[in-house]
């Protein structure tokens, strides 16, 4: 049991000098990507020849020295999992300490090659290591590569690095040594200011300072009050706040128990989606380790404060990410919005005032607390200091998990992080801020990446979804994805979010199979304007961003649909028309005999022709015919 801040600086000494003794540490990634990819056998083999061991190893690595040429006993040697890494496509991911050696897609059969050649002779398996899609460089550490160089990491920064399940190995990064700070050498009042002072903004998507919310909280007067740590992370592709649950659990219950001191707080919940098991199965287990350590329970660290978390497992629905509705879904009700004011911190969970940070906010304050607000304002920009995650995807070099200081351009993360579009193609878009945000440009490649910059070219940071788009890319069908996703997600409970959705889809679905019309760009316009008026929760307020920033940047793809009946990327499969080029048909039947709907005719020593009134737009014929006769009209 640790009962006192004194007790807590001896363990963590202990668990250091207990990683220093390990001089070699193999940590495999067992975040949700590397082990869907098999990570968990390359873990396993590793452990079982690691144990194998005996003699003396010399990892001394050759060209840079990697390892710093000492000789490490093979009871030195020690295999651990950790969480996400963010790079999850070059996953399963085996990192190398101290050297920093990093293997890309490792299976189970390299694993005697890593033993034998690696950590026994020394040697860097070139095949493994990774290599830049576009320039072919290659790079061993794990700190050289492109996607890590240019990553500022201090909310990640333990992710990949220690193993999620040990207490042990967070204490030795300085775990919990924030919170003894907060409490005792800091009032609630303290606390409060110094997160003010780092004008730390909510990572959740609007930015709202966090201190506001600490300080109405603080201020109301009840015999209970709670912190609600939101983790319903719902957005298509976002994985931010999951790799920090999955990755560094305890560093989000620390965070808890300070804004639970803060506010004068002794109970919270960790609202987690259901879909992200791991993060739950991680959770569960910190939560018990630290009340087996006396971390998390009554008269923590010998004072008097006292704080116990619950774990409450969500259904899934997108609008439980907005408080109120998360609130209710806590209380057994159905996840709607409520309208506000009251807001949360005068009353919220059972009426108690409540505060609610999404993960990545809370996952902020023990940096900010053990380090100090100034040091956290040395990054990002004046209005949005600090770092912000960000999860890569869409038609980029490399994908994954980032986290780069607020203020960084769209250009340094799509071009020196991302590695740039995929196979050379042009930047179309950028779909920034999920199904709530908007769409940038290439000329928004220079944009600073904060709130209040996205906010004026009609985007936002939204919880950090970031997709890129290559030229083949038809705007329509993107926003027409993003309508869907928050029509079906609508609570219902506001007419306009309900109906105007509906009817936006709608438009949208009949643009992309040729039955828009000249009208319906109006429409849509109103319409989201509508729906943005008259919502009451975020949801619906945000809903048509994808749909107004595409008419607004992309209005001649829109108006290509709707008057021409054509998709110009040629992605729209309906508005595809094929055409047999005459001078190369041989007339050999091929694409008439596979043609669903009789189409194509023709007679032996004629070309063949398409009936564009009968063709469904299959593809079938363009398959069948080895001649390359078939082209599509642009």
């Amino acid at each position: 049991m640790i009962k006192s801040v004194a007790v807590l600086k001896e363990h963590a000494a202990a668990a250091k000098e207990k990683l220093r003794d390990c001089r070699l540490r193999i940590l495999v990634c067992a975040g949700t990507g590397c082990m869907a990819n098999g990570a968990l056998s390359v873990y396993e083999l590793l452990k079982e020849k690691a144990s194998d061991l005996k003699d003396v190893v010399d990892i001394s690595l050759h060209e840079g020295d990697l390892c710093g040429g000492e000789t490490w006993l093979g009871e030195g040697v020690s295999v651990k999992h950790s969480g996400c890494h963010g790079f999850c496509e070059m996953g399963p991911l085996v990192r190398i300490e101290p050297s920093g050696l990093l293997y890309c897609k490792v299976k189970a059969e390299d694993v005697d090659e890593i033993v034998s050649r690696t950590i026994q002779k020394g040697e860097v398996i070139e095949r493994l290591i990774y290599k830049h899609p576009v320039t072919g460089e290659t790079f061993a550490r794990q700190d050289e590569i492109p996607f890590y160089a240019h990553q500022t990491r201090l909310t990640l920064a333990n992710c990949g690095h220690l193993d999620p399940e040990d207490i042990d190995e967070y204490i030795a990064y300085d775990g919990y040594q924030a919170l003894a700070k907060a409490l005792t050498e800091m009032t609630p009042q303290q606390v409060v200011e110094e997160i003010g002072a780092a004008h730390l903004r909510g990572r959740g998507g609007a930015g709202f300072p966090t201190a506001r919310k600490w300080a109405a909280a603080q201020q109301e007067q009840s015999d209970i009050k709670y912190v609600i740590c939101n983790g319903d992370e719902g957005d298509p592709g976002a994985f931010m706040d999951r790799s920090i649950m999955e990755g560094d659990p305890h560093r989000v219950i620390e965070a808890m128990m300070i804004a639970g001191y803060a506010i004068g707080a002794s109970e919270g919940y960790i609202y987690v989606r259901a879909e992200y098991p791991l993060a739950v199965k991680r959770l569960y287990r910190a939560i018990d380790q630290a009340k087996a350590y006396g971390l998390l329970g009554k008269n923590i660290l010998g004072t008097d404060f006292s704080f116990d978390l619950h774990i409450k497992e969500g259904a899934g629905a997108f609008v439980c990410g907005e408080e109120s509705a998360l609130i209710a879904s806590i209380e057994g009700e159905r996840g709607m919005p409520r309208p506000k004011p009251p807001y949360p911190a005068q009353k919220g969970l059972w009426g108690k005032p409540t505060v609610i940070n999404n993960v990545e906010t809370l996952a902020a304050v023990p940096y900010i607390i053990l380090r100090g607000a100034e040091e956290f304002r040395k990054y990002g920009s004046e209005q949005s200091p600090g770092t912000k995650t960000f999860a890569l995807t869409g038609d980029v070099a490399n994908t994954g998990l980032i986290e780069v200081p607020m203020g960084l351009t769209l250009r340094e993360v799509v071009f020196n992080i991302g590695g740039g579009v995929r196979q050379g193609k042009a930047l179309k878009a950028v779909q920034i801020g999920g199904p709530s945000g908007g769409c940038l440009t290439e000329e928004h490649l220079d944009l600073p990446l904060d709130f209040d910059s996205l906010q004026k070219a009609g985007a936002m940071v939204g919880s950090g979804g970031l997709v890129v788009m290559d030229e083949d890319t038809c705007m329509v069908e993107v926003a027409r994805f993003f309508m869907g996703f928050t029509q079906n997600e609508s609570c219902g409970k506001c007419v306009l979010c309900r109906e105007g959705t509906r009817r936006m889809l709608e438009i949208l679905e009949r643009m992309v199979i040729g039955e828009g019309r000249g009208s319906d760009l109006d429409l849509l316009e109103e319409l989201g304007e509508a729906v943005k008026e008259g919502s009451l929760c975020g949801l619906g307020k945000t809903a048509p961003n994808p749909v107004l920033t595409t008419m607004k940047h992309f209005r001649s793809e829109y108006l290509a649909h709707v008057e021409d009946h054509r998709c110009p990327a040629r992605v729209c499969e309906a508005l595809k028309i094929y055409r047999i080029v005459a001078e190369l048909c041989k007339s050999c039947g091929a694409c008439a005999r596979v043609c669903p709907t009789g189409a194509i005719t023709g007679k032996r020593r004629e070309p063949y022709v398409i009936d564009p009134e009968k063709c469904i737009r299959c593809g079938a014929c363009v398959e069948a015919c080895r001649f390359d006769a078939i082209e599509e009209v642009v």
